[in-house]
C-alpha cells in the first residue's frame, strides 16, 4: 500500500447521516475523498462527489450503508471491486458483515471489518479518545497494522478483536443502550422541574439514540446472534424487580 494520507484516496460509499460524518472525519486527517451516494446531489465540504464506479475504483473504500442493506449492496458492487481496492465496512455488528464480505467479495480483495463506535452526535466536536474497533477478515497483518496505526494517530481508542468477541460485548453496550433508549422513547417522557441529574441522563440516552435511523435499532436486534440474549436478560431483571415489589407488598 502507497504512503497513508499523502497518495490514498479513500471511497466513502453511503452518504447518509454517519458516511458524510466519516467522509469529513477522512478529509479533516488529510485523505482525498470520494462519496457516493443514490440520492446524493451534493457532497460534504472538502469531499468530491463521485459517480459510484469512481467511488468503486479508490483505493481504500469503506461502505457506509445500513447492515440490512449491506448484502444488497455488495452483490450490486462486488464484480467491480479489484484485489487493487482495500474494502472496510463500518456497520455496528462485525459477524454478519464479515461473512458476507468473505462471500461476495474476490479471495484476493483484502477487507477489514470495521466500526467507529460513535457518530455526528458523540462525535460532533472531537473524536478524541473514542473507541474504533478493527476485526481481521481477509488482509495481511502488516496491511492491519497500518490501520491501526493511522486510526491511533487520530487518537482515537483503537480495539483490536474477533468479530465473534465485537458482536457478544456489543449486545450488552450498544445494543441495551439503543434497546432502553427506543423504550423510554415510548413514553413520551418530557422537560420537569422535578428533574434529577440522573433523569437527564436518562433523557440524553433517549436523545442520543433516536437521532439515530429506527433502522439502525431494528438492524443492531436482528443482526447481532447475542441481542436476543442480551433482551431475555434485560426481561429477566425486570421480572426479578417486579416481584420484589410485589413481594414487599404482601409484607405490609
Amino acid at each position: 500500500m502507497r504512503a497513508m494520507n499523502t497518495n490514498v484516496t479513500i471511497g466513502v460509499y453511503g452518504l447518509g447521516r454517519f458516511g458524510s460524518f466519516w467522509a469529513r472525519e477522512l478529509v479533516k486527517h488529510g485523505f482525498r475523498v470520494i462519496g457516493y451516494g443514490r440520492s446524493a446531489q451534493h457532497a460534504p465540504e472538502g469531499v468530491i462527489l463521485g459517480t459510484e464506479d469512481e467511488v468503486l475504483a479508490t483505493d481504500v473504500l469503506f461502505f457506509c450503508v445500513s447492515i440490512s442493506a449491506f448484502s444488497q449492496v455488495l452483490e450490486s458492487t462486488s464484480s467491480r471491486i479489484t484485489p487493487s481496492t482495500l474494502v472496510m465496512d463500518t456497520c455496528s455488528v462485525k459477524i454478519y458483515p464479515a461473512k458476507l464480505m468473505k462471500q461476495k467479495l474476490s479471495p484476493l480483495v483484502n477487507c477489514i471489518a470495521t466500526h467507529p463506535m460513535f457518530g455526528p452526535d458523540s462525535g460532533k466536536f472531537s473524536t478524541e479518545g473514542l473507541p474504533m474497533v478493527l476485526c481481521p477478515v481477509n488482509c495481511s497483518q502488516e496491511l492491519f497494522q497500518e490501520w491501526v496505526e493511522e486510526f491511533s494517530k487520530w487518537k482515537l481508542h483503537v480495539l483490536q478483536m474477533s468479530c465473534e468477541q465485537h458482536d457478544r460485548e456489543a449486545a450488552w453496550s450498544q445494543g441495551i443502550t439503543h434497546f432502553v433508549g427506543r423504550t423510554l422513547s415510548e413514553l413520551s417522557l418530557g422537560e420537569t422541574q422535578l428533574a434529577t441529574t440522573g433523569y437527564r441522563t436518562l433523557m440524553s440516552i433517549v436523545e442520543q439514540t433516536c437521532n439515530d435511523p429506527l433502522q439502525l435499532f431494528y438492524d443492531l436486534q436482528r443482526y447481532n446472534p447475542y441481542a436476543k440474549q442480551m433482551r431475555m436478560g434485560l426481561k429477566g431483571a425486570l421480572d426479578t424487580v417486579m416481584q420484589a415489589l410485589k413481594d414487599q407488598e404482601k409484607v405490609q
